[in-house]
């Protein structure tokens, strides 16, 4: 059955909170309240935000709710004890957890292991693959490159390792980054059409006004377009621009954004934007080409694609 509207984890960002209209995933996202205040968010099983109903999901909720207070009661005790000198010692961080018969199993942060990897964790089957749950997709990772941490960006898929001080205001920035998102807000389905309106603000996302105000970079002085074309992407046919960005400060960089059909669920077109900075310490811009190249529909890693092979028309 499909699940009713409301805020579920988000697969893409599991500190997250994503809305279901009760048809698609929305581009609305909160962080969840802290626990205690408010019901806990329902997780993203895999297949959608929510699976089951009537009397069987209340026993498995029930079962789940007396798991989980079980589990606090034993927690508690092991926090609380003595040591050898008569003070308290702390065997673990995690904070009881506790939960109502027939509420929805809670979630603890940061959520357990499972078995199903996320954007942020490592493939069980290849450390170098990054996977897009909610589009159905996995990304290689190459050298260099790191599952995102302590990044504001939204959908971020990886970024390459480490930061510097950004040459204008003395803000933290990144050398490149790979974001992955669903376009759901546009009634234009058109690989081509999505590609050639997003790379604007994909440019002044990365190199002119950054979330919060400031001019990281100092702004963008000129782009030119050094690449646009039609793209076979996950087995399936897509576009692709690429722009160069001149920036007031430092060596500016390259962005790119690329539109190609999801393999899963409405088959939304999926948008993947790329930003690699210029100069020495910018990752190479081959680079780009190779993650395109790399990109398979979760479970079929036999899928070819990249820049420069087609599958049909784009428009």
């Amino acid at each position: 059955m499909t699940p009713p509207p409301g805020w579920y984890r988000d697969p893409s960002a599991p500190h997250q909170e994503r809305w279901w209209d009760g048809t698609a995933w929305t581009d609305h996202r909160r962080t969840p309240e802290p626990a205690g205040f408010g019901p806990a968010p329902v997780p993203y099983p895999g297949s959608g935000p929510g699976t089951g109903t009537g009397g069987r999901a209340k026993a498995v909720a029930v079962t789940t709710a007396a798991a989980v207070l079980v589990a606090a009661i034993v927690t508690g005790v092991l926090v609380l004890g003595e040591d050898d000198e008569g003070g308290t010692r702390t065997q673990t961080r995690t904070p009881p957890v506790t939960a109502t018969a027939g509420d929805p199993a809670p979630v603890s942060d940061p959520p357990s292991p499972s078995p199903t990897p996320t954007a942020s964790e490592p493939s069980a089957d290849d450390p170098a693959v990054v996977e897009d749950q909610l589009n159905g997709v996995t990304f290689p990772l190459p050298d260099g490159w790191v599952r995102p941490r302590y990044v504001a960006e939204d959908d971020v898929m990886m970024t390459t390792d480490g930061t510097y001080d950004c040459p204008a205001d003395g803000s933290v920035c990144r050398h490149g980054l790979v974001i992955s998102r669903t376009v759901t807000a546009n009634a234009e389905s058109s690989p081509k059409a999505l590609a050639r309106q997003d790379i604007e603000d994909a440019a002044d996302d990365a190199y002119d006004v950054d979330l919060v105000g400031n001019k990281p970079f100092g702004g963008i002085e000129s782009h030119e377009e050094v690449a646009a074309g039609p793209v076979a992407v996950a087995g399936r046919a897509g576009y692709y621009v690429r722009w160069r960005v001149k920036t007031a400060e430092g060596p500016g960089g390259y962005v790119q954004s690329m539109v190609f059909p999801s393999t899963v669920g409405t088959e939304s077109p999926i948008l993947v934007r790329y930003v690699f900075d210029a100069g020495e310490d910018g990752p190479p811009l081959a680079g780009m080409d190779a993650i395109t190249k790399g990109i398979r529909p979760i479970g079929d890693a036999d899928t070819g694609g990249g820049v420069g092979s087609g599958l049909g028309p784009t428009d």
